[in-house]
């Protein structure tokens, strides 16, 4: 029987398929009438039947060579109706990580029932660390995806088998309220964590998701991780990559509401890390009224973030530390403020910081982090509770930028908090008889903004306003020297052009081209130390990083950045460099190496394409590699998505054309590097002479005098 018979596929899958745009599926419905018809879903969101639309795309020539990622998709879409499929093959992603290459390589060619067996005994083997598996049942319309399973894991590695069984069970639960927290903002958070060159041992998340913040840890030094989430399915996804990622590390993770039914309760860790359900009305205000967990007040029932301030403040040794991601109205709602005032003189609250929007879900509030500590009974109060604006310094999202920010102003503080005299604008220790008013209103910006007037020098401030407009000046230069002209981009006659294309996967086989990357490694770096701070780092090789290719500047890590256990490729003059995954709001960024360059070694997170320049100009394959529509049809995952590099296309031209092209790719690179540094000059100039202005420490332009 073929179990593929009754497989559906929904038109963003037939997008995945065909390796087009959603856009192009829509199309191809309205203007083919032999376009396979629906045979479920609704009127808005209507399946197709896999065969009849696999039949019809090959038919045309449009449907690629399968991947191992894809045949893992259609196996799994050949069970709609069981919809824990992809649950129950999680501890097959563990056992065959875990084989050596030959072992792997010969498991889809097991007969039926040995392979079976297999799958049964790694599930029992699995079975007391991943959630949701315990009593699971594995019949004989298994094996076809588990083979797939299998040969993913061998060709794109049990990483990318996970994104893809982790796209099911979003599918499953709905996907509502289910939220990665970024990773720059959780290694923020692990950082924030750290104590000097210490770190803490054990940690929990009471709402893991998936595991990013534990992970996050992992990597920055914590050995016994400890997670709990209310989905069945995030808590398994949480349990298998951090197995994945950290096999050295002592795992916990369990599933149920953490407020009303904790799995850990008695559990003294180090720390805690939380990234709370954002909007939770009904978290159980009734049936926890008198819990000894409120041990700063009861926390109202429009107030669940301070729910979970407790709960994680309960689960922390005294002096231990947790850090949680909060809406900015907890910092200022009526209702809490009670709790707030309580957390602030028990000295509980240890600071605030407040970030850009876009940080993380809701991409259109600014979120805050709290950062506590469980008061230690031998020591005495703090006098002052540290704010930090990291907002304040624009729209975009420049996470070295932010780290710094956060990270001097947090250690600083901690070296001498009653001498720490903070950044005018950004940073300052608040005393805390202050901040208990009738409001208790603790939004960094109202407090920082405010204090920072009587730290302002007028002649300092001018001459740094001298020196910040001369940059803009240069900056400005550059930019009007790089904008083209109508004449530079004349429109091509009658329709837009149509090509020939390849796909990477085409060029590979032919030669053309060669790829390579750095796969993520364990949770120490090289040198066998936590995370280091952000920014440049002296001594070491350097490292080119994902975060230097987005932001358009010289590679800023080191050899002690990257993984141990792998190989580092390092890159060469003429080298591609694509991001690969794809970070929300940004488009995927590519750049080719250039000479000062060379030799520097490759980050995680970056597709590294080597051309053959007899064959391919390489700023014309940076150019189109980039290109959305082109990276939107190679995108893979839900929560977290990445490029798929051999589904990339390129179209087929004669080197002498590819030149031209190039030509006007890498000028268009030029702009937009240009662009950005007129940007950030005239935000600086803007943001020094508004805060001498406000401030009392600068006089207006003679021209805009009264």
């Amino acid at each position: 029987m073929n179990q593929q018979a009754n497989a559906l596929v929904t038109a963003a899958e037939i997008s995945r398929l065909a390796g087009v745009t959603r856009a192009t599926v829509s199309n191809w419905r309205r203007r083919h009438p032999d376009f396979p018809t629906p045979t479920g879903g609704t009127d808005t969101s209507p399946t197709y039947d896999l065969d009849a639309v696999r039949a019809w795309l090959s038919a045309r020539g449009q449907l690629p060579e399968d991947t191992p990622a894809d045949e893992l998709r259609t196996a799994l879409r050949s069970h709609p109706r069981d919809g824990d499929t992809a649950l129950r093959l999680l501890p097959a992603v563990l056992a065959a990580a875990r084989l050596d290459e030959s072992e792997r390589e010969a498991l889809p060619d097991l007969r039926d029932d040995a392979l079976l067996r297999w799958l049964r005994s790694a599930a029992d083997a699995w079975a007391g660390d991943i959630p949701g598996i315990e009593e699971s049942a594995y019949g004989a319309d298994m094996t076809g995806p588990v083979r797939a399973l299998v040969r993913c894991v061998s060709v794109d590695g049990a990483e990318a088998a996970t994104d893809v069984l982790a796209e099911r069970l979003l599918e499953d639960t709905g996907g509502t309220g289910t939220y990665v927290t970024p990773r720059p903002l959780a290694e923020l958070m692990a950082r924030l964590l750290a104590d000097g060159a210490t770190f803490p041992t054990s940690v929990l998340d009471p709402a893991c998701g998936t595991g990013s913040l534990l992970a996050a840890a992992a990597s920055a030094g914590a050995t016994r991780l400890h997670g709990q989430d209310v989905l069945t399915a995030q808590a398994a996804q949480a349990a298998v990559r951090l197995r994945l990622g950290h096999p050295d590390a002592v795992i916990s993770v369990r599933t149920g509401d953490s407020l009303r039914a904790d799995a850990f309760k008695g559990l003294a860790v180090d720390a805690v890390l939380c990234n709370p359900p954002y909007g939770v009305r009904d978290w159980g205000h009734e049936d926890l009224a008198y819990d000894e967990r409120w041990a700063y007040g009861v926390p109202p029932k429009g107030e669940p973030e301070l729910a979970w301030v407790q709960h994680s403040l309960a689960h922390v040794a005294p002096g231990g530390r947790a850090v949680l991601l909060m809406p900015p109205a907890a910092a200022e709602r009526t209702a809490g403020r009670r709790v707030r005032a309580q957390l602030v003189r028990d000295g509980a609250l240890r600071a605030v910081v407040s970030l850009p929007p876009g940080a993380a879900t809701p991409l259109h509030v600014g979120l805050h982090l709290w950062v506590l500590e469980r008061p230690d009974p031998q020591a005495e109060a703090p006098g002052t509770l540290l704010l930090v604006d990291a907002a304040a310094g624009g729209r975009d999202l420049d996470w070295p930028a932010i780290d710094e920010t956060v990270l001097s102003a947090w250690r600083r503080y901690l070296a001498d908090r009653d001498g720490f005299t903070g950044t005018p604008g950004t940073a300052g220790a608040v005393p805390i008889t202050d901040l208990l008013d009738e409001a208790t209103d603790l939004t960094p910006a109202r407090h920082i903004r405010a204090a920072s007037r009587q730290a302002l020098h007028p002649s300092l401030l001018a001459r740094q306003a001298s020196e910040l407009h001369d940059r803009l000046r240069q900056a400005a230069r550059d930019l009007t020297g790089l904008s083209p002209t109508d004449s530079d981009w004349p429109p091509v006659d009658g329709s837009p052009r149509d090509w020939r294309t390849a796909t990477v996967a085409d060029l590979l086989r032919g030669g053309a081209v060669h790829f390579l990357r750095t796969p993520p490694g364990g949770r120490r770096t090289r040198n066998g130390q936590a995370l280091p701070p952000p920014g440049p780092q002296h001594g070491g090789h350097p490292a080119l990083t994902a975060a230097d290719v987005l932001d358009k500047r010289p590679p800023s890590g080191t050899e002690a950045d990257l993984p141990t256990g792998v190989a580092v490729p390092s890159v060469q003059e003429g080298d591609v460099v694509l991001t690969e995954t794809l970070h929300s709001g940004r488009a995927a960024v590519a750049r080719v190496v250039e000479p000062g360059e060379a030799d520097c070694l490759l980050g995680p997170h970056l597709l590294l394409f080597r051309p053959d320049r007899r064959r391919l100009d390489p700023w014309f394959l940076a150019g189109f590699l980039a290109a959305d529509q082109n990276v939107n049809a190679a995108a893979t995952g839900t929560s977290i998505v990445r490029v798929d590099p051999r589904r990339l296309r390129v179209p087929l031209l004669p080197l002498a054309e590819q030149q031209r092209y190039g030509a006007a790719f890498r000028r268009l690179h030029e702009l937009r590097t240009a662009a950005r540094r007129a940007e950030q000059a005239a935000e600086d100039v803007a943001r020094l002479l508004s805060a001498g202005l406000t401030g009392g420490a600068l006089l207006p332009h003679v021209d805009g005098s009264a």
